[in-house]
């Protein structure tokens, strides 16, 4: 399959095997509400735009401060911002503020705990067996200075219906730390574009929703390095729908301060994805 430039990709046109073919004006609409609410979520109050900082602990005290430089984790000077410490002993995370002592659920809990000073917030992060402390600033330049984001033209034959083949296992994530972890997985997808034949294995972290980590020809290039994410749930009888106007990037192309899983080697795909989410900040 041929796919014309952007101008008439714009347009909603695709051409496959010399047929000329109208992209559906209300599916367009819906990618593009789509993009909007992604847009949305990024810029929003506690959005990845926010995050300037990750600070790993040590066991015992650590000590935070705007005005010491002595502190563990050296906070932005601002109002409302006060000096306390983190203590870590046997994976359990104890705030010391004002005089007060908490225990701090961690994000691998479901529900971490977040302590607020101003336009700063404060949570622990758990990475296999390691706890850190994630910074937000939603006074943040990122989140100040966001350019908005970019995407290839919408394709509509880049929505694709596979089916599941069960395969319940663990594939070992690597993330960008370096660290590996088992991460369940109920089996695989095949399907066919532009002619070729893919495969792709999903993992599955909550029930029936299943997210692809994967990286093609365009990574590096068009688009984020590392890969793309891509967020589906699992229908009736395994039906999969693979709409890759919806790939985005992920955290750690937008912070550095993320965490962010890479694809398996079983999704590294030989063939160029030529939609969603562009790289970001280059226009």
């Amino acid at each position: 399959m041929m796919r014309w430039g952007r101008a008439a990709a714009s347009a909603g046109l695709l051409v496959v095997c010399g047929v000329l073919w109208a992209a559906s004006d209300t599916y367009r609409a819906q990618i593009e509400e789509w993009q909007r609410q992604r847009e949305t979520r990024l810029k929003a109050d506690g959005g990845w735009l926010t995050v300037t900082g990750l600070f790993w602990l040590h066991d015992g005290a650590n000590s935070f401060s705007s005005t010491s430089p002595d502190a563990a984790i050296l906070l932005p000077a601002g109002a409302g911002v006060k000096d306390g410490e983190f203590d870590l002993h046997n994976g359990r995370v104890l705030l010391r503020l004002d005089g007060q002592m908490r225990v701090m659920q961690p994000d691998s809990s479901g529900k971490p705990d977040v302590v607020t000073m101003g336009s700063l917030s404060m949570s622990v992060i758990e990475r296999g067996g390691r706890y850190g402390i994630r910074l937000k600033d939603s006074n943040s330049r990122l989140r100040k200075d966001f350019k908005g984001l970019r995407y290839f033209p919408v394709g509509e034959d880049y929505r694709i219906t596979a089916r599941l083949t069960p395969e319940a296992k663990k594939i070992p994530i690597l993330n960008v730390l370096g660290q590996v972890q088992a991460t369940p997985s109920p089996g695989y997808v095949e399907f066919e574009l532009h002619g070729q034949k893919l495969r792709l294995t999903p993992v599955e972290e909550s029930p029936g929703e299943l997210s692809f980590i994967f990286r093609d020809l365009t990574s590096g290039k068009e688009t984020y390095g590392s890969g793309r994410f891509l967020d589906t749930v699992l229908g009736k009888d395994g039906e999969v729908v693979l709409d890759f106007n919806k790939a985005y990037n992920p955290p750690c192309a937008f912070t550095a301060y993320a965490t962010c899983p890479l694809p398996p080697k079983e999704n590294r795909l030989g063939v160029k994805i030529e939609a969603g989410e562009l790289k970001y900040g280059e226009h």
